[in-house]
């Protein structure tokens, strides 16, 4: 199955293994992290190869710290090739953000200033990863908590100008969007109406919630369910993109299989609408 047939999805979690295994929703598919999966077998990498033979799967890494100051780790790029060769992933995805440098790993999807000297590391990161792979990949925009002085570019401009660079695609990161605009006070809706189209190969769409000790911040948890103005924001997107594979994640206070696959119904019935409906002309 293609990109551009995939409906809404889940991330899939292994308490939902058999229940995602059995279910026949039209359009589904799953987004898994591939770095729980880099081995040569065994019985987590058997429970993907079985999943993958009913379901699409996309990957969506979290390692590759492809803004830091290091080139990906070759080792784990080859091993992640391997995986996509093994599983011929729908899409595969990155983070804009670091988290790796001089060989020391941090548990975080860290910032970067965006520099002109920041993309063209990315670009040059990116290019790496995408002849690692002999695929293109989409990048996601991050969530932000701190205004950062240094940047020279707005997020759009420096997101148009890695694809435009790299060929890379975009995940839009919906939730991201709503986060950011909250704790920094920008406009969300002008945000997304300066992305290229064209590119946006996935959304994501998720929960999250307020710090506990900062009043007014929000922090991107991944723990709630999708709040009223991410699923605004997401009406508001697809009328320019019209319909785009959309993946619903959920990491924290994860429930059952049922409750998520309900949330994935708001977001399929929403794709479905979009596409019998005229779409936005786009500059």
């Amino acid at each position: 199955m293609t990109a551009h047939l995939l409906s809404a999805g889940l991330g899939l979690k292994p308490q939902h293994f058999d229940a995602a295994l059995d279910c026949t929703a039209p359009g589904l598919w799953f987004e898994v992290h591939p770095e729980n999966y880099l081995m040569d077998g065994g019985p987590r990498l058997a429970w993907l190869q079985a999943i993958r033979e009913h379901h699409p799967v996309a990957l969506h890494g979290v390692s590759l710290s492809l803004a830091g100051p290091d080139a990906p780790d070759p080792v784990h790029l080859r091993q992640l090739a391997q995986l996509a060769a093994r599983i011929e992933p729908v899409l595969v995805s990155e983070h804009l953000a670091w988290s790796r440098a001089g060989g020391h790993y941090l548990p975080d999807l860290l910032p970067v200033p965006r520099t002109t000297e920041t993309l063209a590391r990315l670009a040059a990161n990116i290019s790496r990863t995408q002849d690692g792979l002999k695929r293109r990949i989409a990048l996601e925009n991050p969530s932000h908590y701190l205004r950062m002085d240094q940047h020279s570019w707005s997020e759009p401009e420096f997101l148009h100008e890695l694809v435009r660079r790299t060929g890379c695609g975009l995940l839009v990161d919906v939730n991201n969007v709503h986060v950011s605009a909250c704790n920094l006070g920008i406009d969300a809706r002008q945000y997304l109406d300066q992305l290229p189209v064209d590119d946006i190969l996935e959304i994501h769409l998720a929960g999250h919630s307020a710090d506990a000790s900062l009043p007014g911040l929000l922090v991107d948890s991944h723990d709630a369910p999708i709040a009223a103005p991410v699923w605004a924001l997401y009406q508001h997107l697809l009328a320019r993109t019209g319909a785009r594979p959309t993946l619903i994640e959920r990491d924290g206070n994860v429930p059952a299989f049922k409750e998520l696959m309900a949330e994935r119904e708001t977001a399929a019935t929403l794709l479905q609408e979009t596409a019998a409906a005229p779409q936005e002309q786009t500059a």
